[in-house]
């Protein structure tokens, strides 16, 4: 297995430590020919507006949208989950996002840099004796609604921070700052055939 982090912005190194101490092979994602043999996408934290035009610049954005659509799996955290949304409710007028989940995001939900926070997570899916996540919260994006048939996998406060639909699986905060790896395993079980090794 492959898996592709975009490396235009962010903590796409982070990234790419959680899915090394799972064994998996990973590959950065700068142009459309860095996508080619990829089975999955991480699409890191960032800025989203910048990162919208830089998909643009590097000619990714079509590509990774045909990818999307042909169901290829994807994890977006932060700036990644308002990329993957289908829309964003105070995003700029040339801001481009690719509507692979059905949620609605408010950028910068959370406040600000100054506002950043971590907090406990319950998330479904993980081992009983171990249910809570380290929850890294940075200028979040707040989910403001939900689409139907998606699967709220964590709130906080009663808001959904942590979803899923099919393979596709959008966090608020950023799991890859928690020094672990289980919600990156999580997220690989959602589409492989066997399960990967989440301890």
């Amino acid at each position: 297995m492959l898996i592709g982090v975009l490396a235009l912005q962010g903590a796409f190194e982070s990234h790419q430590r959680r899915l090394g101490e799972l064994g998996v092979a990973t590959r950065q994602v700068r142009t459309p020919r860095d996508l080619h043999g990829v089975d999955a996408l991480v699409m890191p934290g960032g800025e989203s507006t910048t990162m919208s035009k830089l998909l643009t610049s590097s000619g990714l954005f079509e590509p990774i949208s045909e990818r999307l659509d042909d169901g290829l799996p994807v994890f977006g955290t932060c700036a990644g989950m308002i990329l993957l949304a289908t829309e964003i409710v105070d995003g700029r007028p040339d801001q481009r996002a690719f509507g692979a989940i059905d949620i609605a995001v408010q950028r910068n939900g959370y406040g600000r840099q100054r506002d950043s926070f971590e907090t406990e997570l319950v998330v479904d899916g993980l081992e009983p004796g171990r249910p809570t996540f380290h929850g890294v919260f940075i200028r979040a994006p707040k989910v403001v609604r939900v689409g139907p048939g998606i699967e709220v996998l964590a709130e906080h406060d009663g808001v959904p921070v942590l979803l899923r639909k099919g393979s596709v699986t959008v966090a608020s905060f950023h799991p890859e700052l928690a020094g672990d790896h289980r919600l990156h395993a999580q997220f690989l079980n959602s589409f492989q055939a066997s399960p990967t090794e989440s301890i």
